[in-house]
């Protein structure tokens, strides 16, 4: 029972992992002794952040833009050229768009829709060989995909795109749960409530005290919150769980 949440030494990699939950998550890692390579669109952000993190252990930083294919392969190439294992990966990059029903766009929904999910298919699916080579029965690797609360229940905000999205996300990491569990890959979810980071920044900004009052917890996510979630996801305290949706909300599935 000894070293249940342990991640040290594991190589993971943290789309995403520049700013909000996804910096939040890398972070937990780093501090708990893994081997974190960090993606995000911006190079000039995510080797800043990735600088600021290996001051408390090992943190790479490859900038990758995960909307089209270009940059999903590009990605999966570069981790497999400094890397022969991969033991968790984790698919936060994301995006939102918020607009009326009778004006929103195609264009702000096929963005969302093709980082949400489109990515998360196709970047677990190149890096699919890395998964496999560090998988053993005792030993499984790790897929975590962060969805949202907003993809259980709908939320009040116009985010047509967003919701719809991480619902898909949800259904796409227990498809690839089932398909992958004999490989030992385990495939989990997380669904986040709020938690201060650019994409809640306006919401938080408008009724950030109202949201913290409405949670049974009476607060906003802390970057423990969910970083403890994913170190579970991550360690041999979750060998035995896959398929599985974890929300991170507080108690509340709304916001």
């Amino acid at each position: 029972m000894k070293n249940l949440f342990s991640v040290e030494g594991k190589v993971v990699l943290v789309t995403g992992g520049s700013r909000g939950i996804g910096e939040m998550i890398a972070r937990g890692y780093v501090e708990n002794g893994a081997k974190v390579y960090i993606s995000s669109r911006k190079a000039e952000v995510c080797d800043r952040v990735a600088d600021e993190l290996s001051e408390y252990g090992t943190c790479i930083s490859l900038p990758f833009d995960l909307g089209g294919m270009a940059g999903i392969e590009g990605l999966a190439n570069a981790v497999k050229e400094r890397e022969s294992r991969l033991d968790v990966l984790v698919n936060n990059a994301g995006a939102t768009w918020g607009a009326p029903i009778d004006e929103y766009p195609e264009d702000g929904w096929d963005k969302t829709v093709d980082l949400n999910v489109k990515s998360i298919f196709f970047l677990t699916q190149k890096l699919l060989p890395l998964l496999r080579a560090a998988a053993t029965a005792e030993e499984p690797s790790r897929v975590i995909n962060i969805a949202s609360v907003n993809g259980i229940e709908p939320p009040t905000l116009e985010t047509y795109a967003y919701s719809t999205s991480k619902a898909g996300c949800i259904m796409l990491t227990r498809h690839l749960a089932k398909r992958l569990a004999p490989e030992h890959i385990l495939v989990n979810a997380i669904a986040p409530g709020p938690f201060p980071s650019k994409m809640m920044a306006a919401t938080l900004a408008q009724a950030g005290d109202a949201i913290a009052k409405s949670n049974p917890r009476g607060r906003i996510g802390q970057p423990e919150d969910i970083a403890g979630v994913a170190i579970f996801l991550s360690s041999r305290a979750s060998a035995y769980t896959t398929g599985a949706v974890v929300p991170c909300d507080g108690g509340s599935a709304e916001f």
